[in-house]
């Protein structure tokens, strides 16, 4: 039986290039494409890939969010990151959430395959380098007793923070959520609340800061 696979990302000629290389490999198919992370929590309930290639910036819903629903709602689904951020923000975030490996974009599409072999044996694979990173931001947690402050948010509210940063209204966040407008409007003031933020323009930088969007002002 084929491996399946869901390509996410954001940009087009991104996703056609990786489904032709994946399409030529014996026992792979990709069986969905995603343009955003939203739809692709939607494919992974529709399809139930063996594995999602997740790009980790995304506008509507980053990766972070998408993979964290994505593993609440299809566990078995293998998620495997696919960035340009080397940082350990972003690497640990992403693993945080479930994913099973991160994959750097300057890669060679042989260094995906056994990417994606790897995370199929149940086993984490890690771009070559990102290893210290990830252990040197465990070391410092364990020294200093910290979390990061987004963690307080639900993973209600920080989708609901990436959608104020990106711009959109409160009527706009309702539609798009299935949810009503007072809806939103408690999910903002619990968001400003937790993060003693109490004006759009900041909360803004902190989701850039944070790595929910990559939306700038």
């Amino acid at each position: 039986m084929a491996t399946t696979v869901l390509i996410a990302d954001d940009h087009q000629i991104m996703r056609e290039g990786l489904k032709n290389l994946i399409d030529q490999q014996d026992g792979m198919q990709v069986i969905g494409e995603a343009g955003d992370g939203r739809r692709a929590v939607e494919l992974t309930q529709e399809h139930s890939p063996n594995v999602v290639i997740m790009d980790v910036s995304m506008p509507g819903l980053n990766g972070i969010e998408a993979t964290r629903q994505i593993k609440n709602q299809n566990p078995a689904t293998k998620v495997l990151a696919l960035s340009v951020h080397p940082g350990r923000h972003f690497v640990s975030d992403m693993l945080k959430a479930g994913a099973a490996g991160y994959l750097l974009k300057n890669c060679a599409f042989k260094e995906m395959k056994i990417a994606i072999d790897t995370l199929l044996e149940d086993h984490t694979y890690l771009s070559p380098g990102l290893t210290d990173v990830i252990v040197e931001d465990y070391v410092k947690q364990l020294n200093s007793g910290q979390t990061a402050v987004c963690a307080g948010l639900s993973s209600r509210e920080r989708e609901v923070l990436q959608l104020i940063a990106e711009g959109n209204s409160t009527k706009q966040i309702a539609q798009l959520l299935h949810v009503s407008a007072k809806t939103v409007a408690t999910h903002r003031e619990h968001i400003m609340s937790k993060l003693s933020i109490h004006n759009v323009v900041d909360l803004t930088k902190y989701a850039v800061r944070e790595g929910l969007t990559s939306f700038e002002l």
